[in-house]
């Protein structure tokens, strides 16, 4: 790996365990360990669609995991305070899920967090330079989907 290869791994896995103890210290800030990432990234997925709540089925497939998951999950925050579980009123098969006022609370704050993180990455930066750094993060993402693509292909009997 040339020089910039090393700085900027260097700097990638430096910026993931940076994002990942301030989350946790967050985390136990607003919650007192009561909540984990996962759980506040649920939370995060929930917001997503406003106050109506969403569907434990929509939940799954925006993040891409599977339905006995996502029930377990929400039935966790359910019990823990951070959802509320509901019926359909068109589908009574279907759960709606929504962030109770802890919960909303909660991911406000984890909110507040990515919006100062962004602020702070884009600071000072010109409209191309923004650009520059949107396309080379958008190429690390298609390498990280493309990695899991493969892996689970290689899962796959």
């Amino acid at each position: 790996m040339d020089e910039f290869g090393v700085a900027l791994n260097d700097l990638l896995v430096n910026t993931f365990n940076s994002i990942l103890r301030l989350e946790e210290e967050m985390l136990h800030r607003i919650s007192a360990d009561k909540l984990s990432i996962n759980e506040l990234h649920m939370l995060e997925a929930v917001h997503r669609q406003g106050g109506e709540g969403r569907s434990i089925t929509d939940l799954a497939r925006d993040l891409s995991i599977t339905l006995p998951s996502v029930t377990a999950a929400i039935n966790k925050l359910a019990r823990k305070g951070y959802v509320i579980k509901s019926r359909s009123e068109q589908d009574g098969r279907v759960v709606i899920v929504q962030l109770s006022e802890e919960g909303r609370r909660a991911e406000a704050v984890h909110r507040f967090f990515h919006r100062q993180m962004v602020n702070r990455a884009t600071q000072g930066l010109s409209q191309p330079q923004k650009d520059a750094l949107l396309a080379g993060l958008n190429n690390l993402l298609a390498f990280f989907r493309s990695q899991e693509e493969a892996l689970a292909q290689e899962e796959k009997p």
